[in-house]
């Protein structure tokens, strides 16, 4: 490349607010790729680092956790993407690897080609969705792992699990959506949600069988989802992970042995717990080392989840002005005023 310096979207110190300048381009290392970015989502993480520090271990510090691009070099060894593909791929939270810039490298054993019929914008709102969706799903057990489901894009995955019920609080949001589509696949039923009633057509596109409106008493929600099903969970996702008056109400429909997947950390009591039941607070991150083998398999198979249309994207709400107006819409998703859509920006727009 002949330029080494690109826009990015800086956080010069703990606390301190979002701000555009200049950054160096990173190099890709061997087994990984350059991609110039063409789109980015946000995700309510990028607001609570920027706020809190965590996962940040230096400054200035770029955020930004999905990627869809094209690949401008490939380092050594790597045979399976070539400069000028179309690809997406799943940001970390260091600054080579972030994607509130206009370039970012990627191993390229997590990256995936996009399908033709797919935008960079649609792309960009899928890798850390359904990285979360999926590992809290199907990873192996550790501290942040998954439930050990089998994926079903794995021999004998797609089904496994007709006619067990489950339950997905927060249908609407990214990761919901995301999870939605994985049980469909999955083969479980009914696949019962959480949702605001304006987007129950939504998630019913996408495979749920039985919305519930989130607004209404834990206790009608807990005799709505008994009355649908008598069978107890072997998994319940919460891709909320707010409330903890509904978490210890999911825990008690778990069947013995079962588990209850959360986006954050557990609310269910622990005088609740019992040794047959587990909560796992997952990390959606295939970077994460014990992550990674489930995400290789993962973007292994994703080009062809989405082109036959298994698997599709949220819905993408585009914002213009590039990296600058990502704070603006972050705060719009901080004051809960984004609803059934991903926000996305183009960095190649930033003035």
């Amino acid at each position: 490349m002949s330029i080494t310096a690109q826009k990015a979207l800086l956080i010069v110190s703990k606390g301190a607010p979002f701000t555009v300048g200049q950054h160096e381009i990173p190099a890709p290392k061997a087994g990984e790729i350059l991609v110039r970015i063409q789109a980015t989502a946000l995700n309510p993480v990028d607001w609570k680092i920027q706020q809190s520090g965590v996962y940040v271990e230096t400054y200035p510090a770029i955020l930004g956790t999905d990627s869809a691009g094209i690949v401008e070099a490939v380092g050594e060894g790597v045979t399976n993407f070539a400069v000028g593909d179309r690809v997406f791929h799943q940001g970390f939270f260091i600054n080579r690897n972030a994607t509130f810039q206009q370039f970012t490298v990627v191993p390229a054993e997590i990256a995936a080609k996009i399908p033709p019929e797919i935008t960079f914008d649609q792309a960009a709102t899928i890798p850390l969705g359904l990285a979360t969706a999926a590992i809290g799903f199907y990873n192996k057990k550790w501290e942040r792992g998954g439930a050990q489901l089998t994926p079903p894009w794995q021999d004998g995955g797609r089904g496994k699990y007709a006619d067990q019920p489950i339950l997905i609080f927060a249908g609407s949001s990214s990761v919901g959506q995301y999870a939605i589509q994985l049980a469909r696949l999955s083969g479980f039923s009914p696949i019962i949600t959480t949702v605001s009633p304006h987007n129950n057509e939504l998630v019913r596109s996408l495979g749920a069988t039985h919305p519930l409106d989130r607004n209404l008493p834990v206790s009608i929600i807990t005799d709505s989802i008994k009355n649908i099903t008598s069978k107890p969970f072997i998994v319940i996702y919460d891709a909320f992970g707010g409330s903890a008056e509904l978490q210890n109400t999911a825990y008690d429909l778990l069947a013995p042995g079962g588990k209850l997947v959360s986006v954050l950390a557990s609310k269910v009591d622990p005088d609740k717990i019992t040794s047959d039941k587990e909560v796992i607070s997952t990390f959606g991150t295939v970077h994460a080392e014990n992550n990674r083998e489930l995400g290789k398999s993962l973007y292994g198979n994703l080009t062809e989840l989405l082109a036959s249309g298994d698997l599709v994207p949220n819905n993408p709400e585009y914002h213009p002005g590039g990296l600058a107006s990502i704070p603006a819409q972050l705060e719009r998703m901080k004051n809960n005023q984004v609803s059934g859509a991903k926000l996305v920006v183009r960095p190649p727009e930033t003035p």
